[in-house]
This record gives C-alpha cells, structure tokens and sequence, in this order.
C-alpha cells in the first residue's frame, strides 16, 4: 500500500532523480501550481523528456491544463486538480486518475467523481478548498477528510492520502497532523520535500501492537470455518476485523537506513 507521494516541480529536471531516490511510493510531476505559468511549457518539455527513459518508480503527472496530455505518454497516470463532477474525469480520456477535490462542489460530487471507472483514488486539495470555504483553522476540515475516506470506501477505492503539509520545517506539527489524518481513516500523505518523506512514512506504519493483532486475527480467523473467532486475551473478531489487519499488514514500515540515505541525497529536491 502507497502511503508517501512526493511532488517535484516540472521545471526542476535536476530534481527529478533525486526525487525517484527518496524513498517515496510514488512521484509526482508538477505541471501546475509548482510552476510559474511562464514556464509550463518547458516544464512539459523536461517532464516528457524524463518519462521517456522509463523512470522505475511510480510516477503521477499532475497536469496545468487538458493541453500537457499530447505530451505525456500514455501509461502515465494523471493527477487531476479541482475535479467537480465525473465530466472532468471524462475530459482526460482512457487514463488512470487520481482526482483532486478542492472546491465545495467537488465535496458535494465527491462519490460521483470515487465512482468514475477511470479514477484510481481521490483527495483533497486543502489549501483550495480551505480558500473556497474560507477555513483557517485545520480542524475544520475534519468532517470533510470523512467524506473523503467515506466517498472512497463507498466506490470501492483505497483510502484518500492527505494534502501536503506546507511548513517544510515544522516535523513534530507534520507527524501531528498525520495522526489527527490517520485518527479519521486516512492512509498516508503527499508530501512537498524529501525530509517529510520518513515523517510520514512511519506516521502511517503500523505499529508493532498493531502488527502483533493483526497476525493474530488473521491466525484466528484465516481458513478456520467459523464467523467469528476468539482470541487469547477473550476479544471476539470476525471478517470485519480480517479485513482491517490485511489493512494494516499492508502498510509498509518506515523507511530503512539505506532509503534514509537516499533522503540525504534527495535533500536538495
């Protein structure tokens, strides 16, 4: 399960390597608000010229306008901004999508736009939306992130990543942040430099308790021909909660020492 994403400007080529070295799940490609509108064409220009050496990592394009798609090949999945209504999705043609919801109509559209068949997941544009609605306190996006993680588990799709942390400096409030994300179902996040990366990472990893129940649940329950099971401690568990240790199980451990090198190399992006 993906749970970091790091977004490289479209017109900084020299930081592309560096980002695919971070030791994040996936790249995002900026085309829009990282790049100064004067620059969006030879940012197209250096993101195409990139991903026709075959980047190895998992890479998104979050693209400016309709007009970036000539120039991206075909298998790239697109990072859509401001999504309102499955229309937008349709406009991108046979491509995977990953659908940012960032304003109030999108809100109210959003398990119209989960259940589009093209997109893959969906998630919040924050500082946009936090603008459209006038939000200046990030509590008050709680019942929104919900909506987020209910709109997707009603499609059928992976549970929404949170929208980058912008105070590149403040790590202790980024881990915060996480936590009160990962409290309302959420599962992972973007991230705007390399050393938010492992901050990330291990907010979102399980932890050794939770590692510990969920082998144990799917001990109980895995092949036994039973509804429910009783653990140990006395607890009672069924299919709900197999399906929630998979969850966890899934989820990978923070990054290692030779990944936390590659971060230090990747300190410039």
């Amino acid at each position: 399960m993906k749970v970091t994403a790091l977004y490289v400007p479209g017109d900084r080529p020299d930081r592309f390597d560096k980002a695919a070295a971070s030791g994040a799940d996936t790249v995002i490609l900026d085309l829009e608000d990282a790049v100064a509108p004067a620059r969006r064409a030879e940012a197209r220009e250096q993101v195409a010229k990139w991903l026709a050496g075959g980047p190895v990592v998992d890479v998104q394009v979050r693209i400016g306008s309709l007009d970036d798609l000539a120039a991206l090949p075909a298998r790239v999945s697109i990072r859509l901004p401001k999504v309102e209504s499955p229309s937008n999705v349709d406009a991108v043609g046979q491509r995977d999508v990953h659908a940012l919801i960032e304003t109030a109509r999108g809100v109210e559209h959003a398990y119209a736009i989960a259940s589009h068949p093209r997109v893959a997941t969906i998630g919040l544009g924050e500082a946009d939306l936090a603008a459209d609605l006038g939000i200046a306190d990030e509590s008050a996006l709680a019942w929104i992130r919900v909506r987020a993680v209910v709109a997707a588990g009603a499609a059928g799709l992976p549970a929404p990543m949170m929208s980058a942390y912008t105070d590149v400096a403040d790590l202790d409030g980024l881990a915060a942040s996480c936590a009160v994300g990962r409290s309302l179902g959420m599962v992972g996040r973007t991230a705007i430099h390399p050393r938010q990366v492992p901050v990330i990472a291990a907010a979102f990893a399980p932890t050794d308790a939770e590692r510990a129940w969920a082998q144990e649940v799917l001990a109980a329950l895995d092949g036994a021909d039973v509804g429910v099971a009783v653990l140990p401690s006395g607890t009672m568990v069924d299919a709900a909660m197999a399906r929630r240790a998979r969850g966890l199980l899934a989820r990978r451990y923070p990054p290692t020492s030779s990944s936390a090198e590659a971060l230090s190399t990747a300190d410039g992006a």
